[in-house]
């Protein structure tokens, strides 16, 4: 049944409309007086389906939009441009007014309106861009502090052995630190770049969490902390890409030894209860969890962004790059899992990720 019923004015257009449903950008027909005459499914989702017959200022809250119609329905061909809509979700389009009657006079000075939804290319942009920036900045200090000590070396310190030797020590940090971020960088880069491509060796993840708490048990030790492994029954193989999750729970253990207060025990917990073990899509969770100052719900759903720090002069200050809780999430993406982030502020933090397991082992 038509939507217009049997108004013959505007039954073609109604059938125009009608055909356009299976487009994802929206596309509104609006007549002479600027009313919501028909549009396509994508319309009717973002405007709400009992629009028919209401003035388009009145269901659309963006006065870009409204003028740039108005211009149209007063003697423009066309408009281009873009154009801000806040409710019911915040997004950006490219739209694309057209006078209908120019070419069609049986359109009675209608005008179409075309929007192309860009707001996934706009945050991709400022992602980039932002990227960037953060990148350049995380540079620039080391960089600087080396040009500066090589300054000092080559005048006042020139035969300073002592100051030679405190400088050179700095230098040698800072040149790590830039190593460090360089190797993240890559590392984020390549896993990127593969997260479309499923991983599909069988991974004994038992073993592999003793070899990452026998790597770091040193660095335990150095801050005066225990790294404990409690696995309470059998593991079933993961499926995944063996180095890759040495990286998540390497990266997740460093950070719980890094904001983990000192004397205080870090836990990594692996399991995969019955529940899990019988689900149509079998899991293996592990949980890196640390006693601490804990993280506040805020700061949370932000934690693997890139270079997001809570504390920055802390994150630098145990040589972190900002960018470790960004590689786990993408290793993890890239193997079809979750990561699970849960914190009480004052006391502990937990940090868990779901594998999928292979049903054979």
């Amino acid at each position: 049944m038509p939507r217009f019923g049997s108004q013959k004015k505007i039954g073609r257009a109604a059938f125009e409309v009608n055909i356009l449903d299976g487009l994802a950008d929206p596309v509104i027909l609006i007549d002479e007086n600027r009313n919501f005459v028909d549009g396509n499914r994508a319309a009717l989702d973002l405007v709400g389906d009992n629009v028919r017959g209401k003035n388009l200022a009145t269901i659309l809250d963006c006065p870009e939009i409204i003028e740039a119609v108005d211009r149209v329905l007063t003697g423009e061909p066309s408009e281009k441009g873009t154009a801000f809509i806040p409710s019911p979700v915040s997004r950006s389009f490219d739209m694309h007014i057209m006078d209908l009657s120019a070419r069609n006079p049986d359109k009675f000075g209608w005008v179409m309106l075309a929007l192309h939804d860009v707001s996934s290319a706009l945050q991709a942009e400022k992602m980039r861009a932002d990227f960037v920036s953060n990148v350049s900045h995380e540079m620039r200090s080391p960089l600087s502090s080396l040009l500066g000590f090589i300054e000092t070396l080559r005048g006042p310190a020139r035969d300073d052995p002592e100051a030679q030797d405190r400088f050179l020590g700095i230098m040698e940090e800072e040149a790590r630190r830039m190593t460090r971020l360089i190797n993240d960088l890559l590392t984020l880069s390549q896993v990127e770049a593969d997260q479309h491509i499923l991983p599909n060796q069988s991974v004994n993840i038992q073993e592999l969490l003793r070899e990452v708490v026998d790597l770091l048990s040193g660095r335990a030790k150095e801050r005066n902390m225990i790294l404990a492994l409690e696995v309470p029954s059998p593991l079933p193989l993961v499926i995944g890409d063996k180095d890759e999750l040495v990286q998540v729970v390497r990266n997740l253990a460093d950070n719980a030894l890094n904001y983990g207060t000192k004397g205080t025990v870090v836990t990594i917990f692996a399991e995969c209860s019955e529940k899990m073990r019988k689900a149509k899509n079998p899991k293996v969770r592990i949980a890196v969890t640390n006693q601490g100052e804990g993280i506040e719900s805020k700061h949370i759903p932000r934690l693997t962004e890139r270079f997001y720090r809570i504390d920055k002069g802390r994150s630098r200050a145990t040589g972190g790059t900002g960018l470790g809780l960004a590689i786990v999430k993408h290793i993890v993406n890239r193997h079809r899992g979750k990561l699970k982030i849960t914190s009480v502020p004052g006391k502990s933090s937990t940090f868990a990720v779901f594998l999928r397991a292979n049903r054979q082992s």
